[in-house]
C-alpha cells in the first residue's frame, strides 16, 4: 500500500473533514475520497462515519490510525537516520609514503564527518592497486606518478609532489652549497627494493643517462627504516618530501641542495570511470583536490 493514502488518512482524521484535508495536501476533493475508498476496500471495513455533518472514525479507523501514526513516524525517522547519518564502507587503495605521511590527517576528518562509515585504508603495490581499483575492490586509488597510471582509469592530478635528497647532518655534501650529478659518484645510497617504488629507477635513469653509477649500500623496502638508516650515517636517499619533512624540520636529515626537473611526480587520484559516488566519496575527493 502507497504512503500517500496513510498519509491522507492521517490527515482527514486530523481535520475530519474530507474538505479541509483536500486543501491542507493540495488534491482535489475527489482524490482524496478515492483514497479513503481504496483503503476503505483493502481492510474490509469502513473507516469514517458520518453524525450529521461531522466526520468521525470507526473504531476500525481508529485501530489503524495507531498503527498508521506509527508507520508513518517509523517511516520518517529513517528518512531522517539515512540522510544524516551515512555509514558503509570505503576502501581506499595506496602506497606506503601516502598511507603513512599524508592520508591521515584526512581520514581524520572524513571519520568525523561520518562517525558510522567504515573506513578501510589497504598500503599496496602501484600495479597492485591499480589492478584492484579497475576490478571495483577498492572505491579509490592514491600514488605517486610522473603520468597517468592507467587509461582504463579516469586519473586526477592532486598535487605536484617533490622528490628530495635527504642525508646525515655530517655528510659531506652537505657543507656544498650546490650539488651536480657527478658529485654523487662516491656516494653510497640507501634505496627501495628493486620495483618497489616508481622513483628509484627514475632516479637511475637520471645516473644513467649522465654517466654516474649508482653506488647502492642498502636496499630496503620500508621508508622509515630508510630514514633511520640515513640519520646513523649509513648513505643517503631519494624520498618524497612529505615522508621526510618532519625529520627536515627538527633538523635530524639534512637536505642536500640538488634539483631536476625530472624528480617530481604526481600525486594522482585513481576511480573506475563507472564508480558510484557515494556521499563520503564525494566528500573525501573534494577534501584532496581542495587542499
Amino acid at each position: 500500500m502507497d504512503l500517500t493514502y496513510f498519509r491522507t488518512f492521517r490527515e482527514v482524521a486530523r481535520r475530519k473533514s474530507f474538505t479541509r484535508a483536500a486543501e491542507e495536501l493540495g488534491y482535489a476533493q475527489s482524490s482524496i475520497t478515492m483514497q479513503i475508498q481504496k483503503l476503505e476496500r483493502e481492510y474490509g471495513v469502513p473507516l469514517f462515519e458520518r453524525y450529521g455533518r461531522q466526520l468521525r472514525l470507526t473504531a476500525p479507523g481508529e485501530s489503524l490510525l495507531k498503527l498508521v501514526l506509527q508507520m508513518l513516524d517509523l517511516y520518517d525517522q529513517s528518512k531522517e537516520m539515512i540522510t544524516s547519518e551515512v555509514s558503509g564502507t570505503l576502501t581506499i587503495g595506496t602506497i606506503n609514503s601516502l598511507a603513512a605521511y599524508y592520508l591521515p590527517p584526512y581520514l581524520h576528518v572524513l571519520k568525523q564527518l561520518y562517525p558510522g562509515l567504515n573506513i578501510q585504508l589497504f598500503p599496496d603495490s602501484e600495479a597492485s592497486l591499480i589492478t584492484k581499483v579497475r576490478e571495483g575492490d577498492y572505491d579509490i586509488g592514491l600514488i605517486l606518478d610522473r603520468y597517468p597510471a592507467d587509461t582504463a582509469l579516469a586519473c586526477t592530478k592532486v598535487r605536484e609532489e617533490p622528490l628530495v635528497l635527504v642525508a646525515p647532518l655530517e655528510h659531506p655534501l652537505t657543507k656544498r652549497a650546490q650539488i651536480q650529478l657527478t658529485d654523487f659518484q662516491q656516494a653510497e645510497f640507501i634505496v627501495t627494493e628493486e620495483g618497489c617504488i616508481i622513483y628509484r629507477g627514475m632516479f637511475e635513469k637520471l645516473l644513467k643517462d649522465h654517466a654516474v653509477p649508482l653506488q647502492i649500500g642498502f636496499e630496503l623496502g620500508n621508508l622509515e627504516t630508510i630514514k633511520h638508516c640515513v640519520m646513523n650515517g649509513l648513505g643517503i636517499a631519494l624520498l618524497p618530501q612529505i615522508a621526510v619533512q618532519n625529520e627536515l624540520e627538527q633538523g635530524k636529515l639534512a637536505h642536500l641542495p640538488f634539483s631536476h626537473s625530472d624528480l617530481k611526480l604526481d600525486l594522482q587520484l585513481l576511480l573506475h570511470p563507472k564508480k558510484w559516488m557515494s556521499q563520503p566519496l564525494q566528500t573525501f575527493i573534494q577534501q584532496l583536490t581542495q587542499e
